[in-house]
């Protein structure tokens, strides 16, 4: 068993509770519709909004079938960074207690997902 699956597991599954019920709850089209269009990306800010969510769908079952790793976590990555910018950063750095909705998950993904696509460390070569 690779290094990297109780990462990968852990990853995908939140990746799944992150973009399965906003499926069915309409949180991605209101995302889409109420967030990302009226910040200017009317017209497409609903299929924007969906386009994310997939990507974390399809990046969850990539994670768990151990395929295309590399690919979908640098995907998922530039999602992740962009979402800082755009959604997390004016609320500073806490999800909880010292604040609410900051950038402390993000950045913990975004090095587990590193971790993930490098499971032996990167080596600078000189």
């Amino acid at each position: 068993m690779k290094s990297s699956f109780i990462l990968r597991v852990a990853v995908a599954i939140i990746l799944i509770m992150h973009s399965v019920p906003g499926m069915f709850n309409n949180g991605i089209n209101d995302f889409g519709n109420l967030y990302l269009n009226q910040i200017g990306f009317a017209p497409f800010g609903l299929a924007l909004a969906w386009s994310i969510k997939l990507s974390h769908l399809v990046t969850a079952i990539l994670l768990l079938i151990d395929k295309y790793v590399k690919p979908a976590a640098i995907i998922t990555i530039l999602i992740l960074i962009v979402g800082i910018f755009m959604v997390h950063l004016p609320d500073g750095w806490y999800v909880v207690g010292g604040g609410r909705n900051g950038v402390e998950f993000n950045f913990l993904l975004i090095a587990v997902l590193i971790a993930i696509m490098y499971p032996n460390g990167i080596s600078i070569k000189k």
